[in-house]
C-alpha cells in the first residue's frame, strides 16, 4: 500500500468515527481500510466497549485496542456497520470479499441499523466488475458452481487455492462479468446449489459511502 493510499483510506477511516455515537454496540468488517477504522478507535479508549467482528483477524485487533468482542446471537441488533469495499457506485452498491469474509460481512450488514462503507477514491467506479466478484461456496461444490458460472454467466472463476474462510469454505473469484443489474445477478448467483454468499451487497447496500479523496472526505 503507498503512503498516498494510506492517507486516503485513513481520512475515510476517521470520517467513520466521527459518525459512531459513543457507547454504540458497532459492527465491525474486515480489511486494510477497516484496519485504519479500529486503529482510530484504539486512540479512543472508551468510545466503543462492544462490537461485532466479520472476521478473526478484526476480532484480534479489536480484543488489543481494549474492545469486547461479542457474538451476535447475543445481542438483539447494532447500532452501525463499518466496513470497507473493494468496489462502490456512487448507488452505494458494492463488492466486498477481497479479503475473504463476504459471508460475515453480509450478516453483520444485515443485522445492523445503518451501514457506513468507507473508501479511498480509488475504488469508486461506475459499473461493478472490473474487481473479481468474490463467491463463497461449500468446497464440494466448488467445481459444480463454477461451471454454472462459466455457462450461464459468461464468468471466468478463479479458485483461491489454498484459501479458506473462517467458516471452511472455499472462494471462486469470478473476472469477466458483465454486471448490469447488480440487484438481479446478486439473487441469481445466491440460488446456485452450493453457493453460500456472493460478495455484491447491492440488494442491501451500503446506506452511507464516505470516500478519501485528494482533497479530503465526501460522504454520499
Amino acid at each position: 500500500m503507498s503512503n498516498d493510499a494510506d492517507a486516503l483510506k485513513r481520512r475515510a477511516a476517521l470520517a467513520a468515527l466521527e459518525m459512531v455515537p459513543a457507547g454504540a454496540l458497532l459492527g465491525v468488517g474486515t480489511g486494510s481500510t477497516v484496519n485504519l477504522f479500529i486503529a482510530a478507535l484504539a486512540a479512543n479508549p472508551g468510545h466503543v466497549r462492544r462490537a461485532v467482528s466479520s472476521s478473526q483477524a478484526s476480532s484480534a485487533l479489536l480484543a488489543a485496542a481494549g474492545i469486547e468482542v461479542v457474538d451476535l446471537n447475543e445481542v438483539t441488533g447494532l447500532t452501525l456497520y463499518v466496513d470497507g469495499a473493494d468496489e462502490a457506485t456512487a448507488r452505494r452498491e458494492l463488492i466486498k470479499g477481497g479479503g475473504g469474509a463476504l459471508t460475515r460481512e453480509k450478516i453483520v450488514a444485515a443485522a445492523a441499523e445503518r451501514f457506513v462503507c468507507i473508501v479511498d477514491e480509488r475504488k469508486l467506479v461506475t459499473r461493478l466488475g472490473r474487481f473479481p466478484l468474490p463467491i463463497e461456496v461449500i468446497p464440494m461444490a466448488r467445481e459444480l458452481v463454477a461451471r454454472r458460472l462459466r455457462d450461464g454467466f459468461g464468468g471466468r472463476p478463479v479458485w483461491r487455492s489454498g484459501y479458506l474462510t473462517d467458516n471452511g469454505n472455499h472462494i471462486l473469484d469470478v473476472h469477466d462479468l458483465v454486471i448490469e443489474d447488480p440487484v438481479a445477478l446478486e439473487r441469481e448467483l445466491n440460488q446456485l446449489a452450493g453457493v453460500v454468499t456472493v460478495g455484491l451487497f447491492a440488494a442491501r447496500p451500503a446506506d452511507v459511502l464516505v470516500v478519501g479523496t485528494a482533497s479530503g472526505v465526501e460522504r454520499r
